[in-house]
């Protein structure tokens, strides 16, 4: 079993205990977390939705994010994040959702947002929202791949520090 396989489980089984729901908005990743997730057999049970939200437009039609935030922050940005994962549990029925949007490269960095930028957010009906930076190494690939499995040990560290955890 392949490590994001693993974490899947890992995740699915937290979630099917406490009988909640996950969804997730992806830019970057391009639906691979939720592909991760639904290789999982029996992810119906705990995988709501998710939202691939690659440009700018779609981030505000689909997951309601504010142009303005998108405007001073850009769409790489935890403010970006936060309103993704926000929105995308304000667009469904989960509990949970978590909120991927970077710079895979090979282009498209600067200075300030070099290739390999990736930034997160996790939120929880119960739990408010956290959101993080990381700067991952690699290719196009690579930096993708870390971004999902960065996310879902994400989720599932805030899932066991949850007070509501049975």
């Amino acid at each position: 079993m392949n490590e994001l396989e693993n974490l899947s489980r890992r995740l699915g089984q937290a979630l099917l205990s406490r009988g909640e729901w996950l969804t997730a908005a992806e830019s970057c990743t391009g639906g691979w977390l939720a592909q991760s997730v639904t290789a999982i057999a029996g992810s119906s049970g705990w995988f709501e939705r998710g939202f691939v939200t690659y440009s700018n437009a779609a981030k505000v039609d689909m997951l309601g994010v504010p142009e303005t935030t998108l405007e001073r922050h850009g769409a790489v940005s935890e403010a970006t994040a936060r309103a993704m994962a926000q929105g995308a549990l304000a667009h469904s029925r989960a509990d949970w959702a978590v909120a991927i949007t970077g710079i895979a490269g090979p282009a498209g960095g600067s200075p300030e947002k070099p290739v390999g930028t990736v930034c997160f957010a996790w939120a929880g009906k119960e739990a408010g929202c956290e959101a993080q930076t990381c700067q991952f190494a690699g290719e196009r690939a690579a930096v993708r791949q870390q971004a999902v499995r960065h996310a879902l040990r994400g989720l599932l560290a805030r899932l066991a520090a949850d007070p509501l955890l049975a």
